[in-house]
């Protein structure tokens, strides 16, 4: 797993210092003349925003991301504690959860930037009366150490058959997961989200509607 992991962390430096590079490539292009004092500086930004990359992803790591684990309803907030972004599984031991499990496993070792954790809802109980979980799957997202939004069940996602790629685009949507980290959704998936975000459900809540739920 941690072999997994460090391979994760390696790829997305990569694509990270890959984009860095080509934005800054497109900088020089667009200038029609550079002296050596442009040119040292922007070697220095590159470097800089390089180091900086590495030092989150290393950060990442070693908070738990890129693995998918259970936590107790005891551990939760000391693993929401400082984190900037986190999807929580409220689960049980239902096909439809196993189905969402599968889908979240795969992309917590695409999306470093994010914790992904699960929580077994029936051991749960302050949790799940406390963020109204009533239906099972359900995933709190939370930001700042605010719950913002819930993915209830499957439906909206297109059922049991839906693709991680609907998931992905639905958690990038509310600012859950990194948008450029996505690999390119399929036009069904895209068209399904547009479907489903127009039909609703389970009203969404914004960062100032109110305080941090666990305040």
């Amino acid at each position: 797993m941690q072999h997994a992991v460090q391979a994760a962390i390696e790829q997305q430096v990569l694509r990270a210092a890959q984009e860095v590079e080509s934005q800054i490539d497109a900088e020089l292009h667009k200038l029609e003349t550079l002296d050596d004092d442009d040119i040292e500086r922007l070697r220095q930004r590159r470097i800089d925003e390089l180091k900086r990359l590495q030092q989150k992803q290393q950060e990442w790591a070693q908070k738990g991301h890129g693995e998918y684990n259970e936590i107790e309803e005891k551990d939760f907030f000391k693993e929401m504690k400082g984190e900037e972004r986190m999807v929580c599984h409220f689960y049980r031991h239902s096909m439809p959860c196993k189905i969402m499990d599968k889908h979240l496993a795969l992309l917590a070792g695409k999306h470093l930037e994010t914790k992904f954790v699960r929580v077994h809802a029936e051991k749960a109980p302050f949790l799940t009366d406390r963020l109204r979980v009533w239906m099972l799957p359900t995933l709190a997202v939370i930001k700042q150490e605010k719950t913002t939004d819930y993915i209830v069940g499957l439906d909206e996602l297109g059922g049991e058959d839906f693709a991680t790629e609907a998931l992905a685009a639905r958690l990038a949507a509310v600012g859950a997961i990194f948008e450029d980290a996505l690999p390119a959704p399929k036009q069904e998936a895209a068209e399904q989200q547009q479907r489903t975000m127009r039909q609703g459900g389970r009203p969404r809540r914004s960062e100032s509607d109110e305080d941090s739920d666990f305040d």
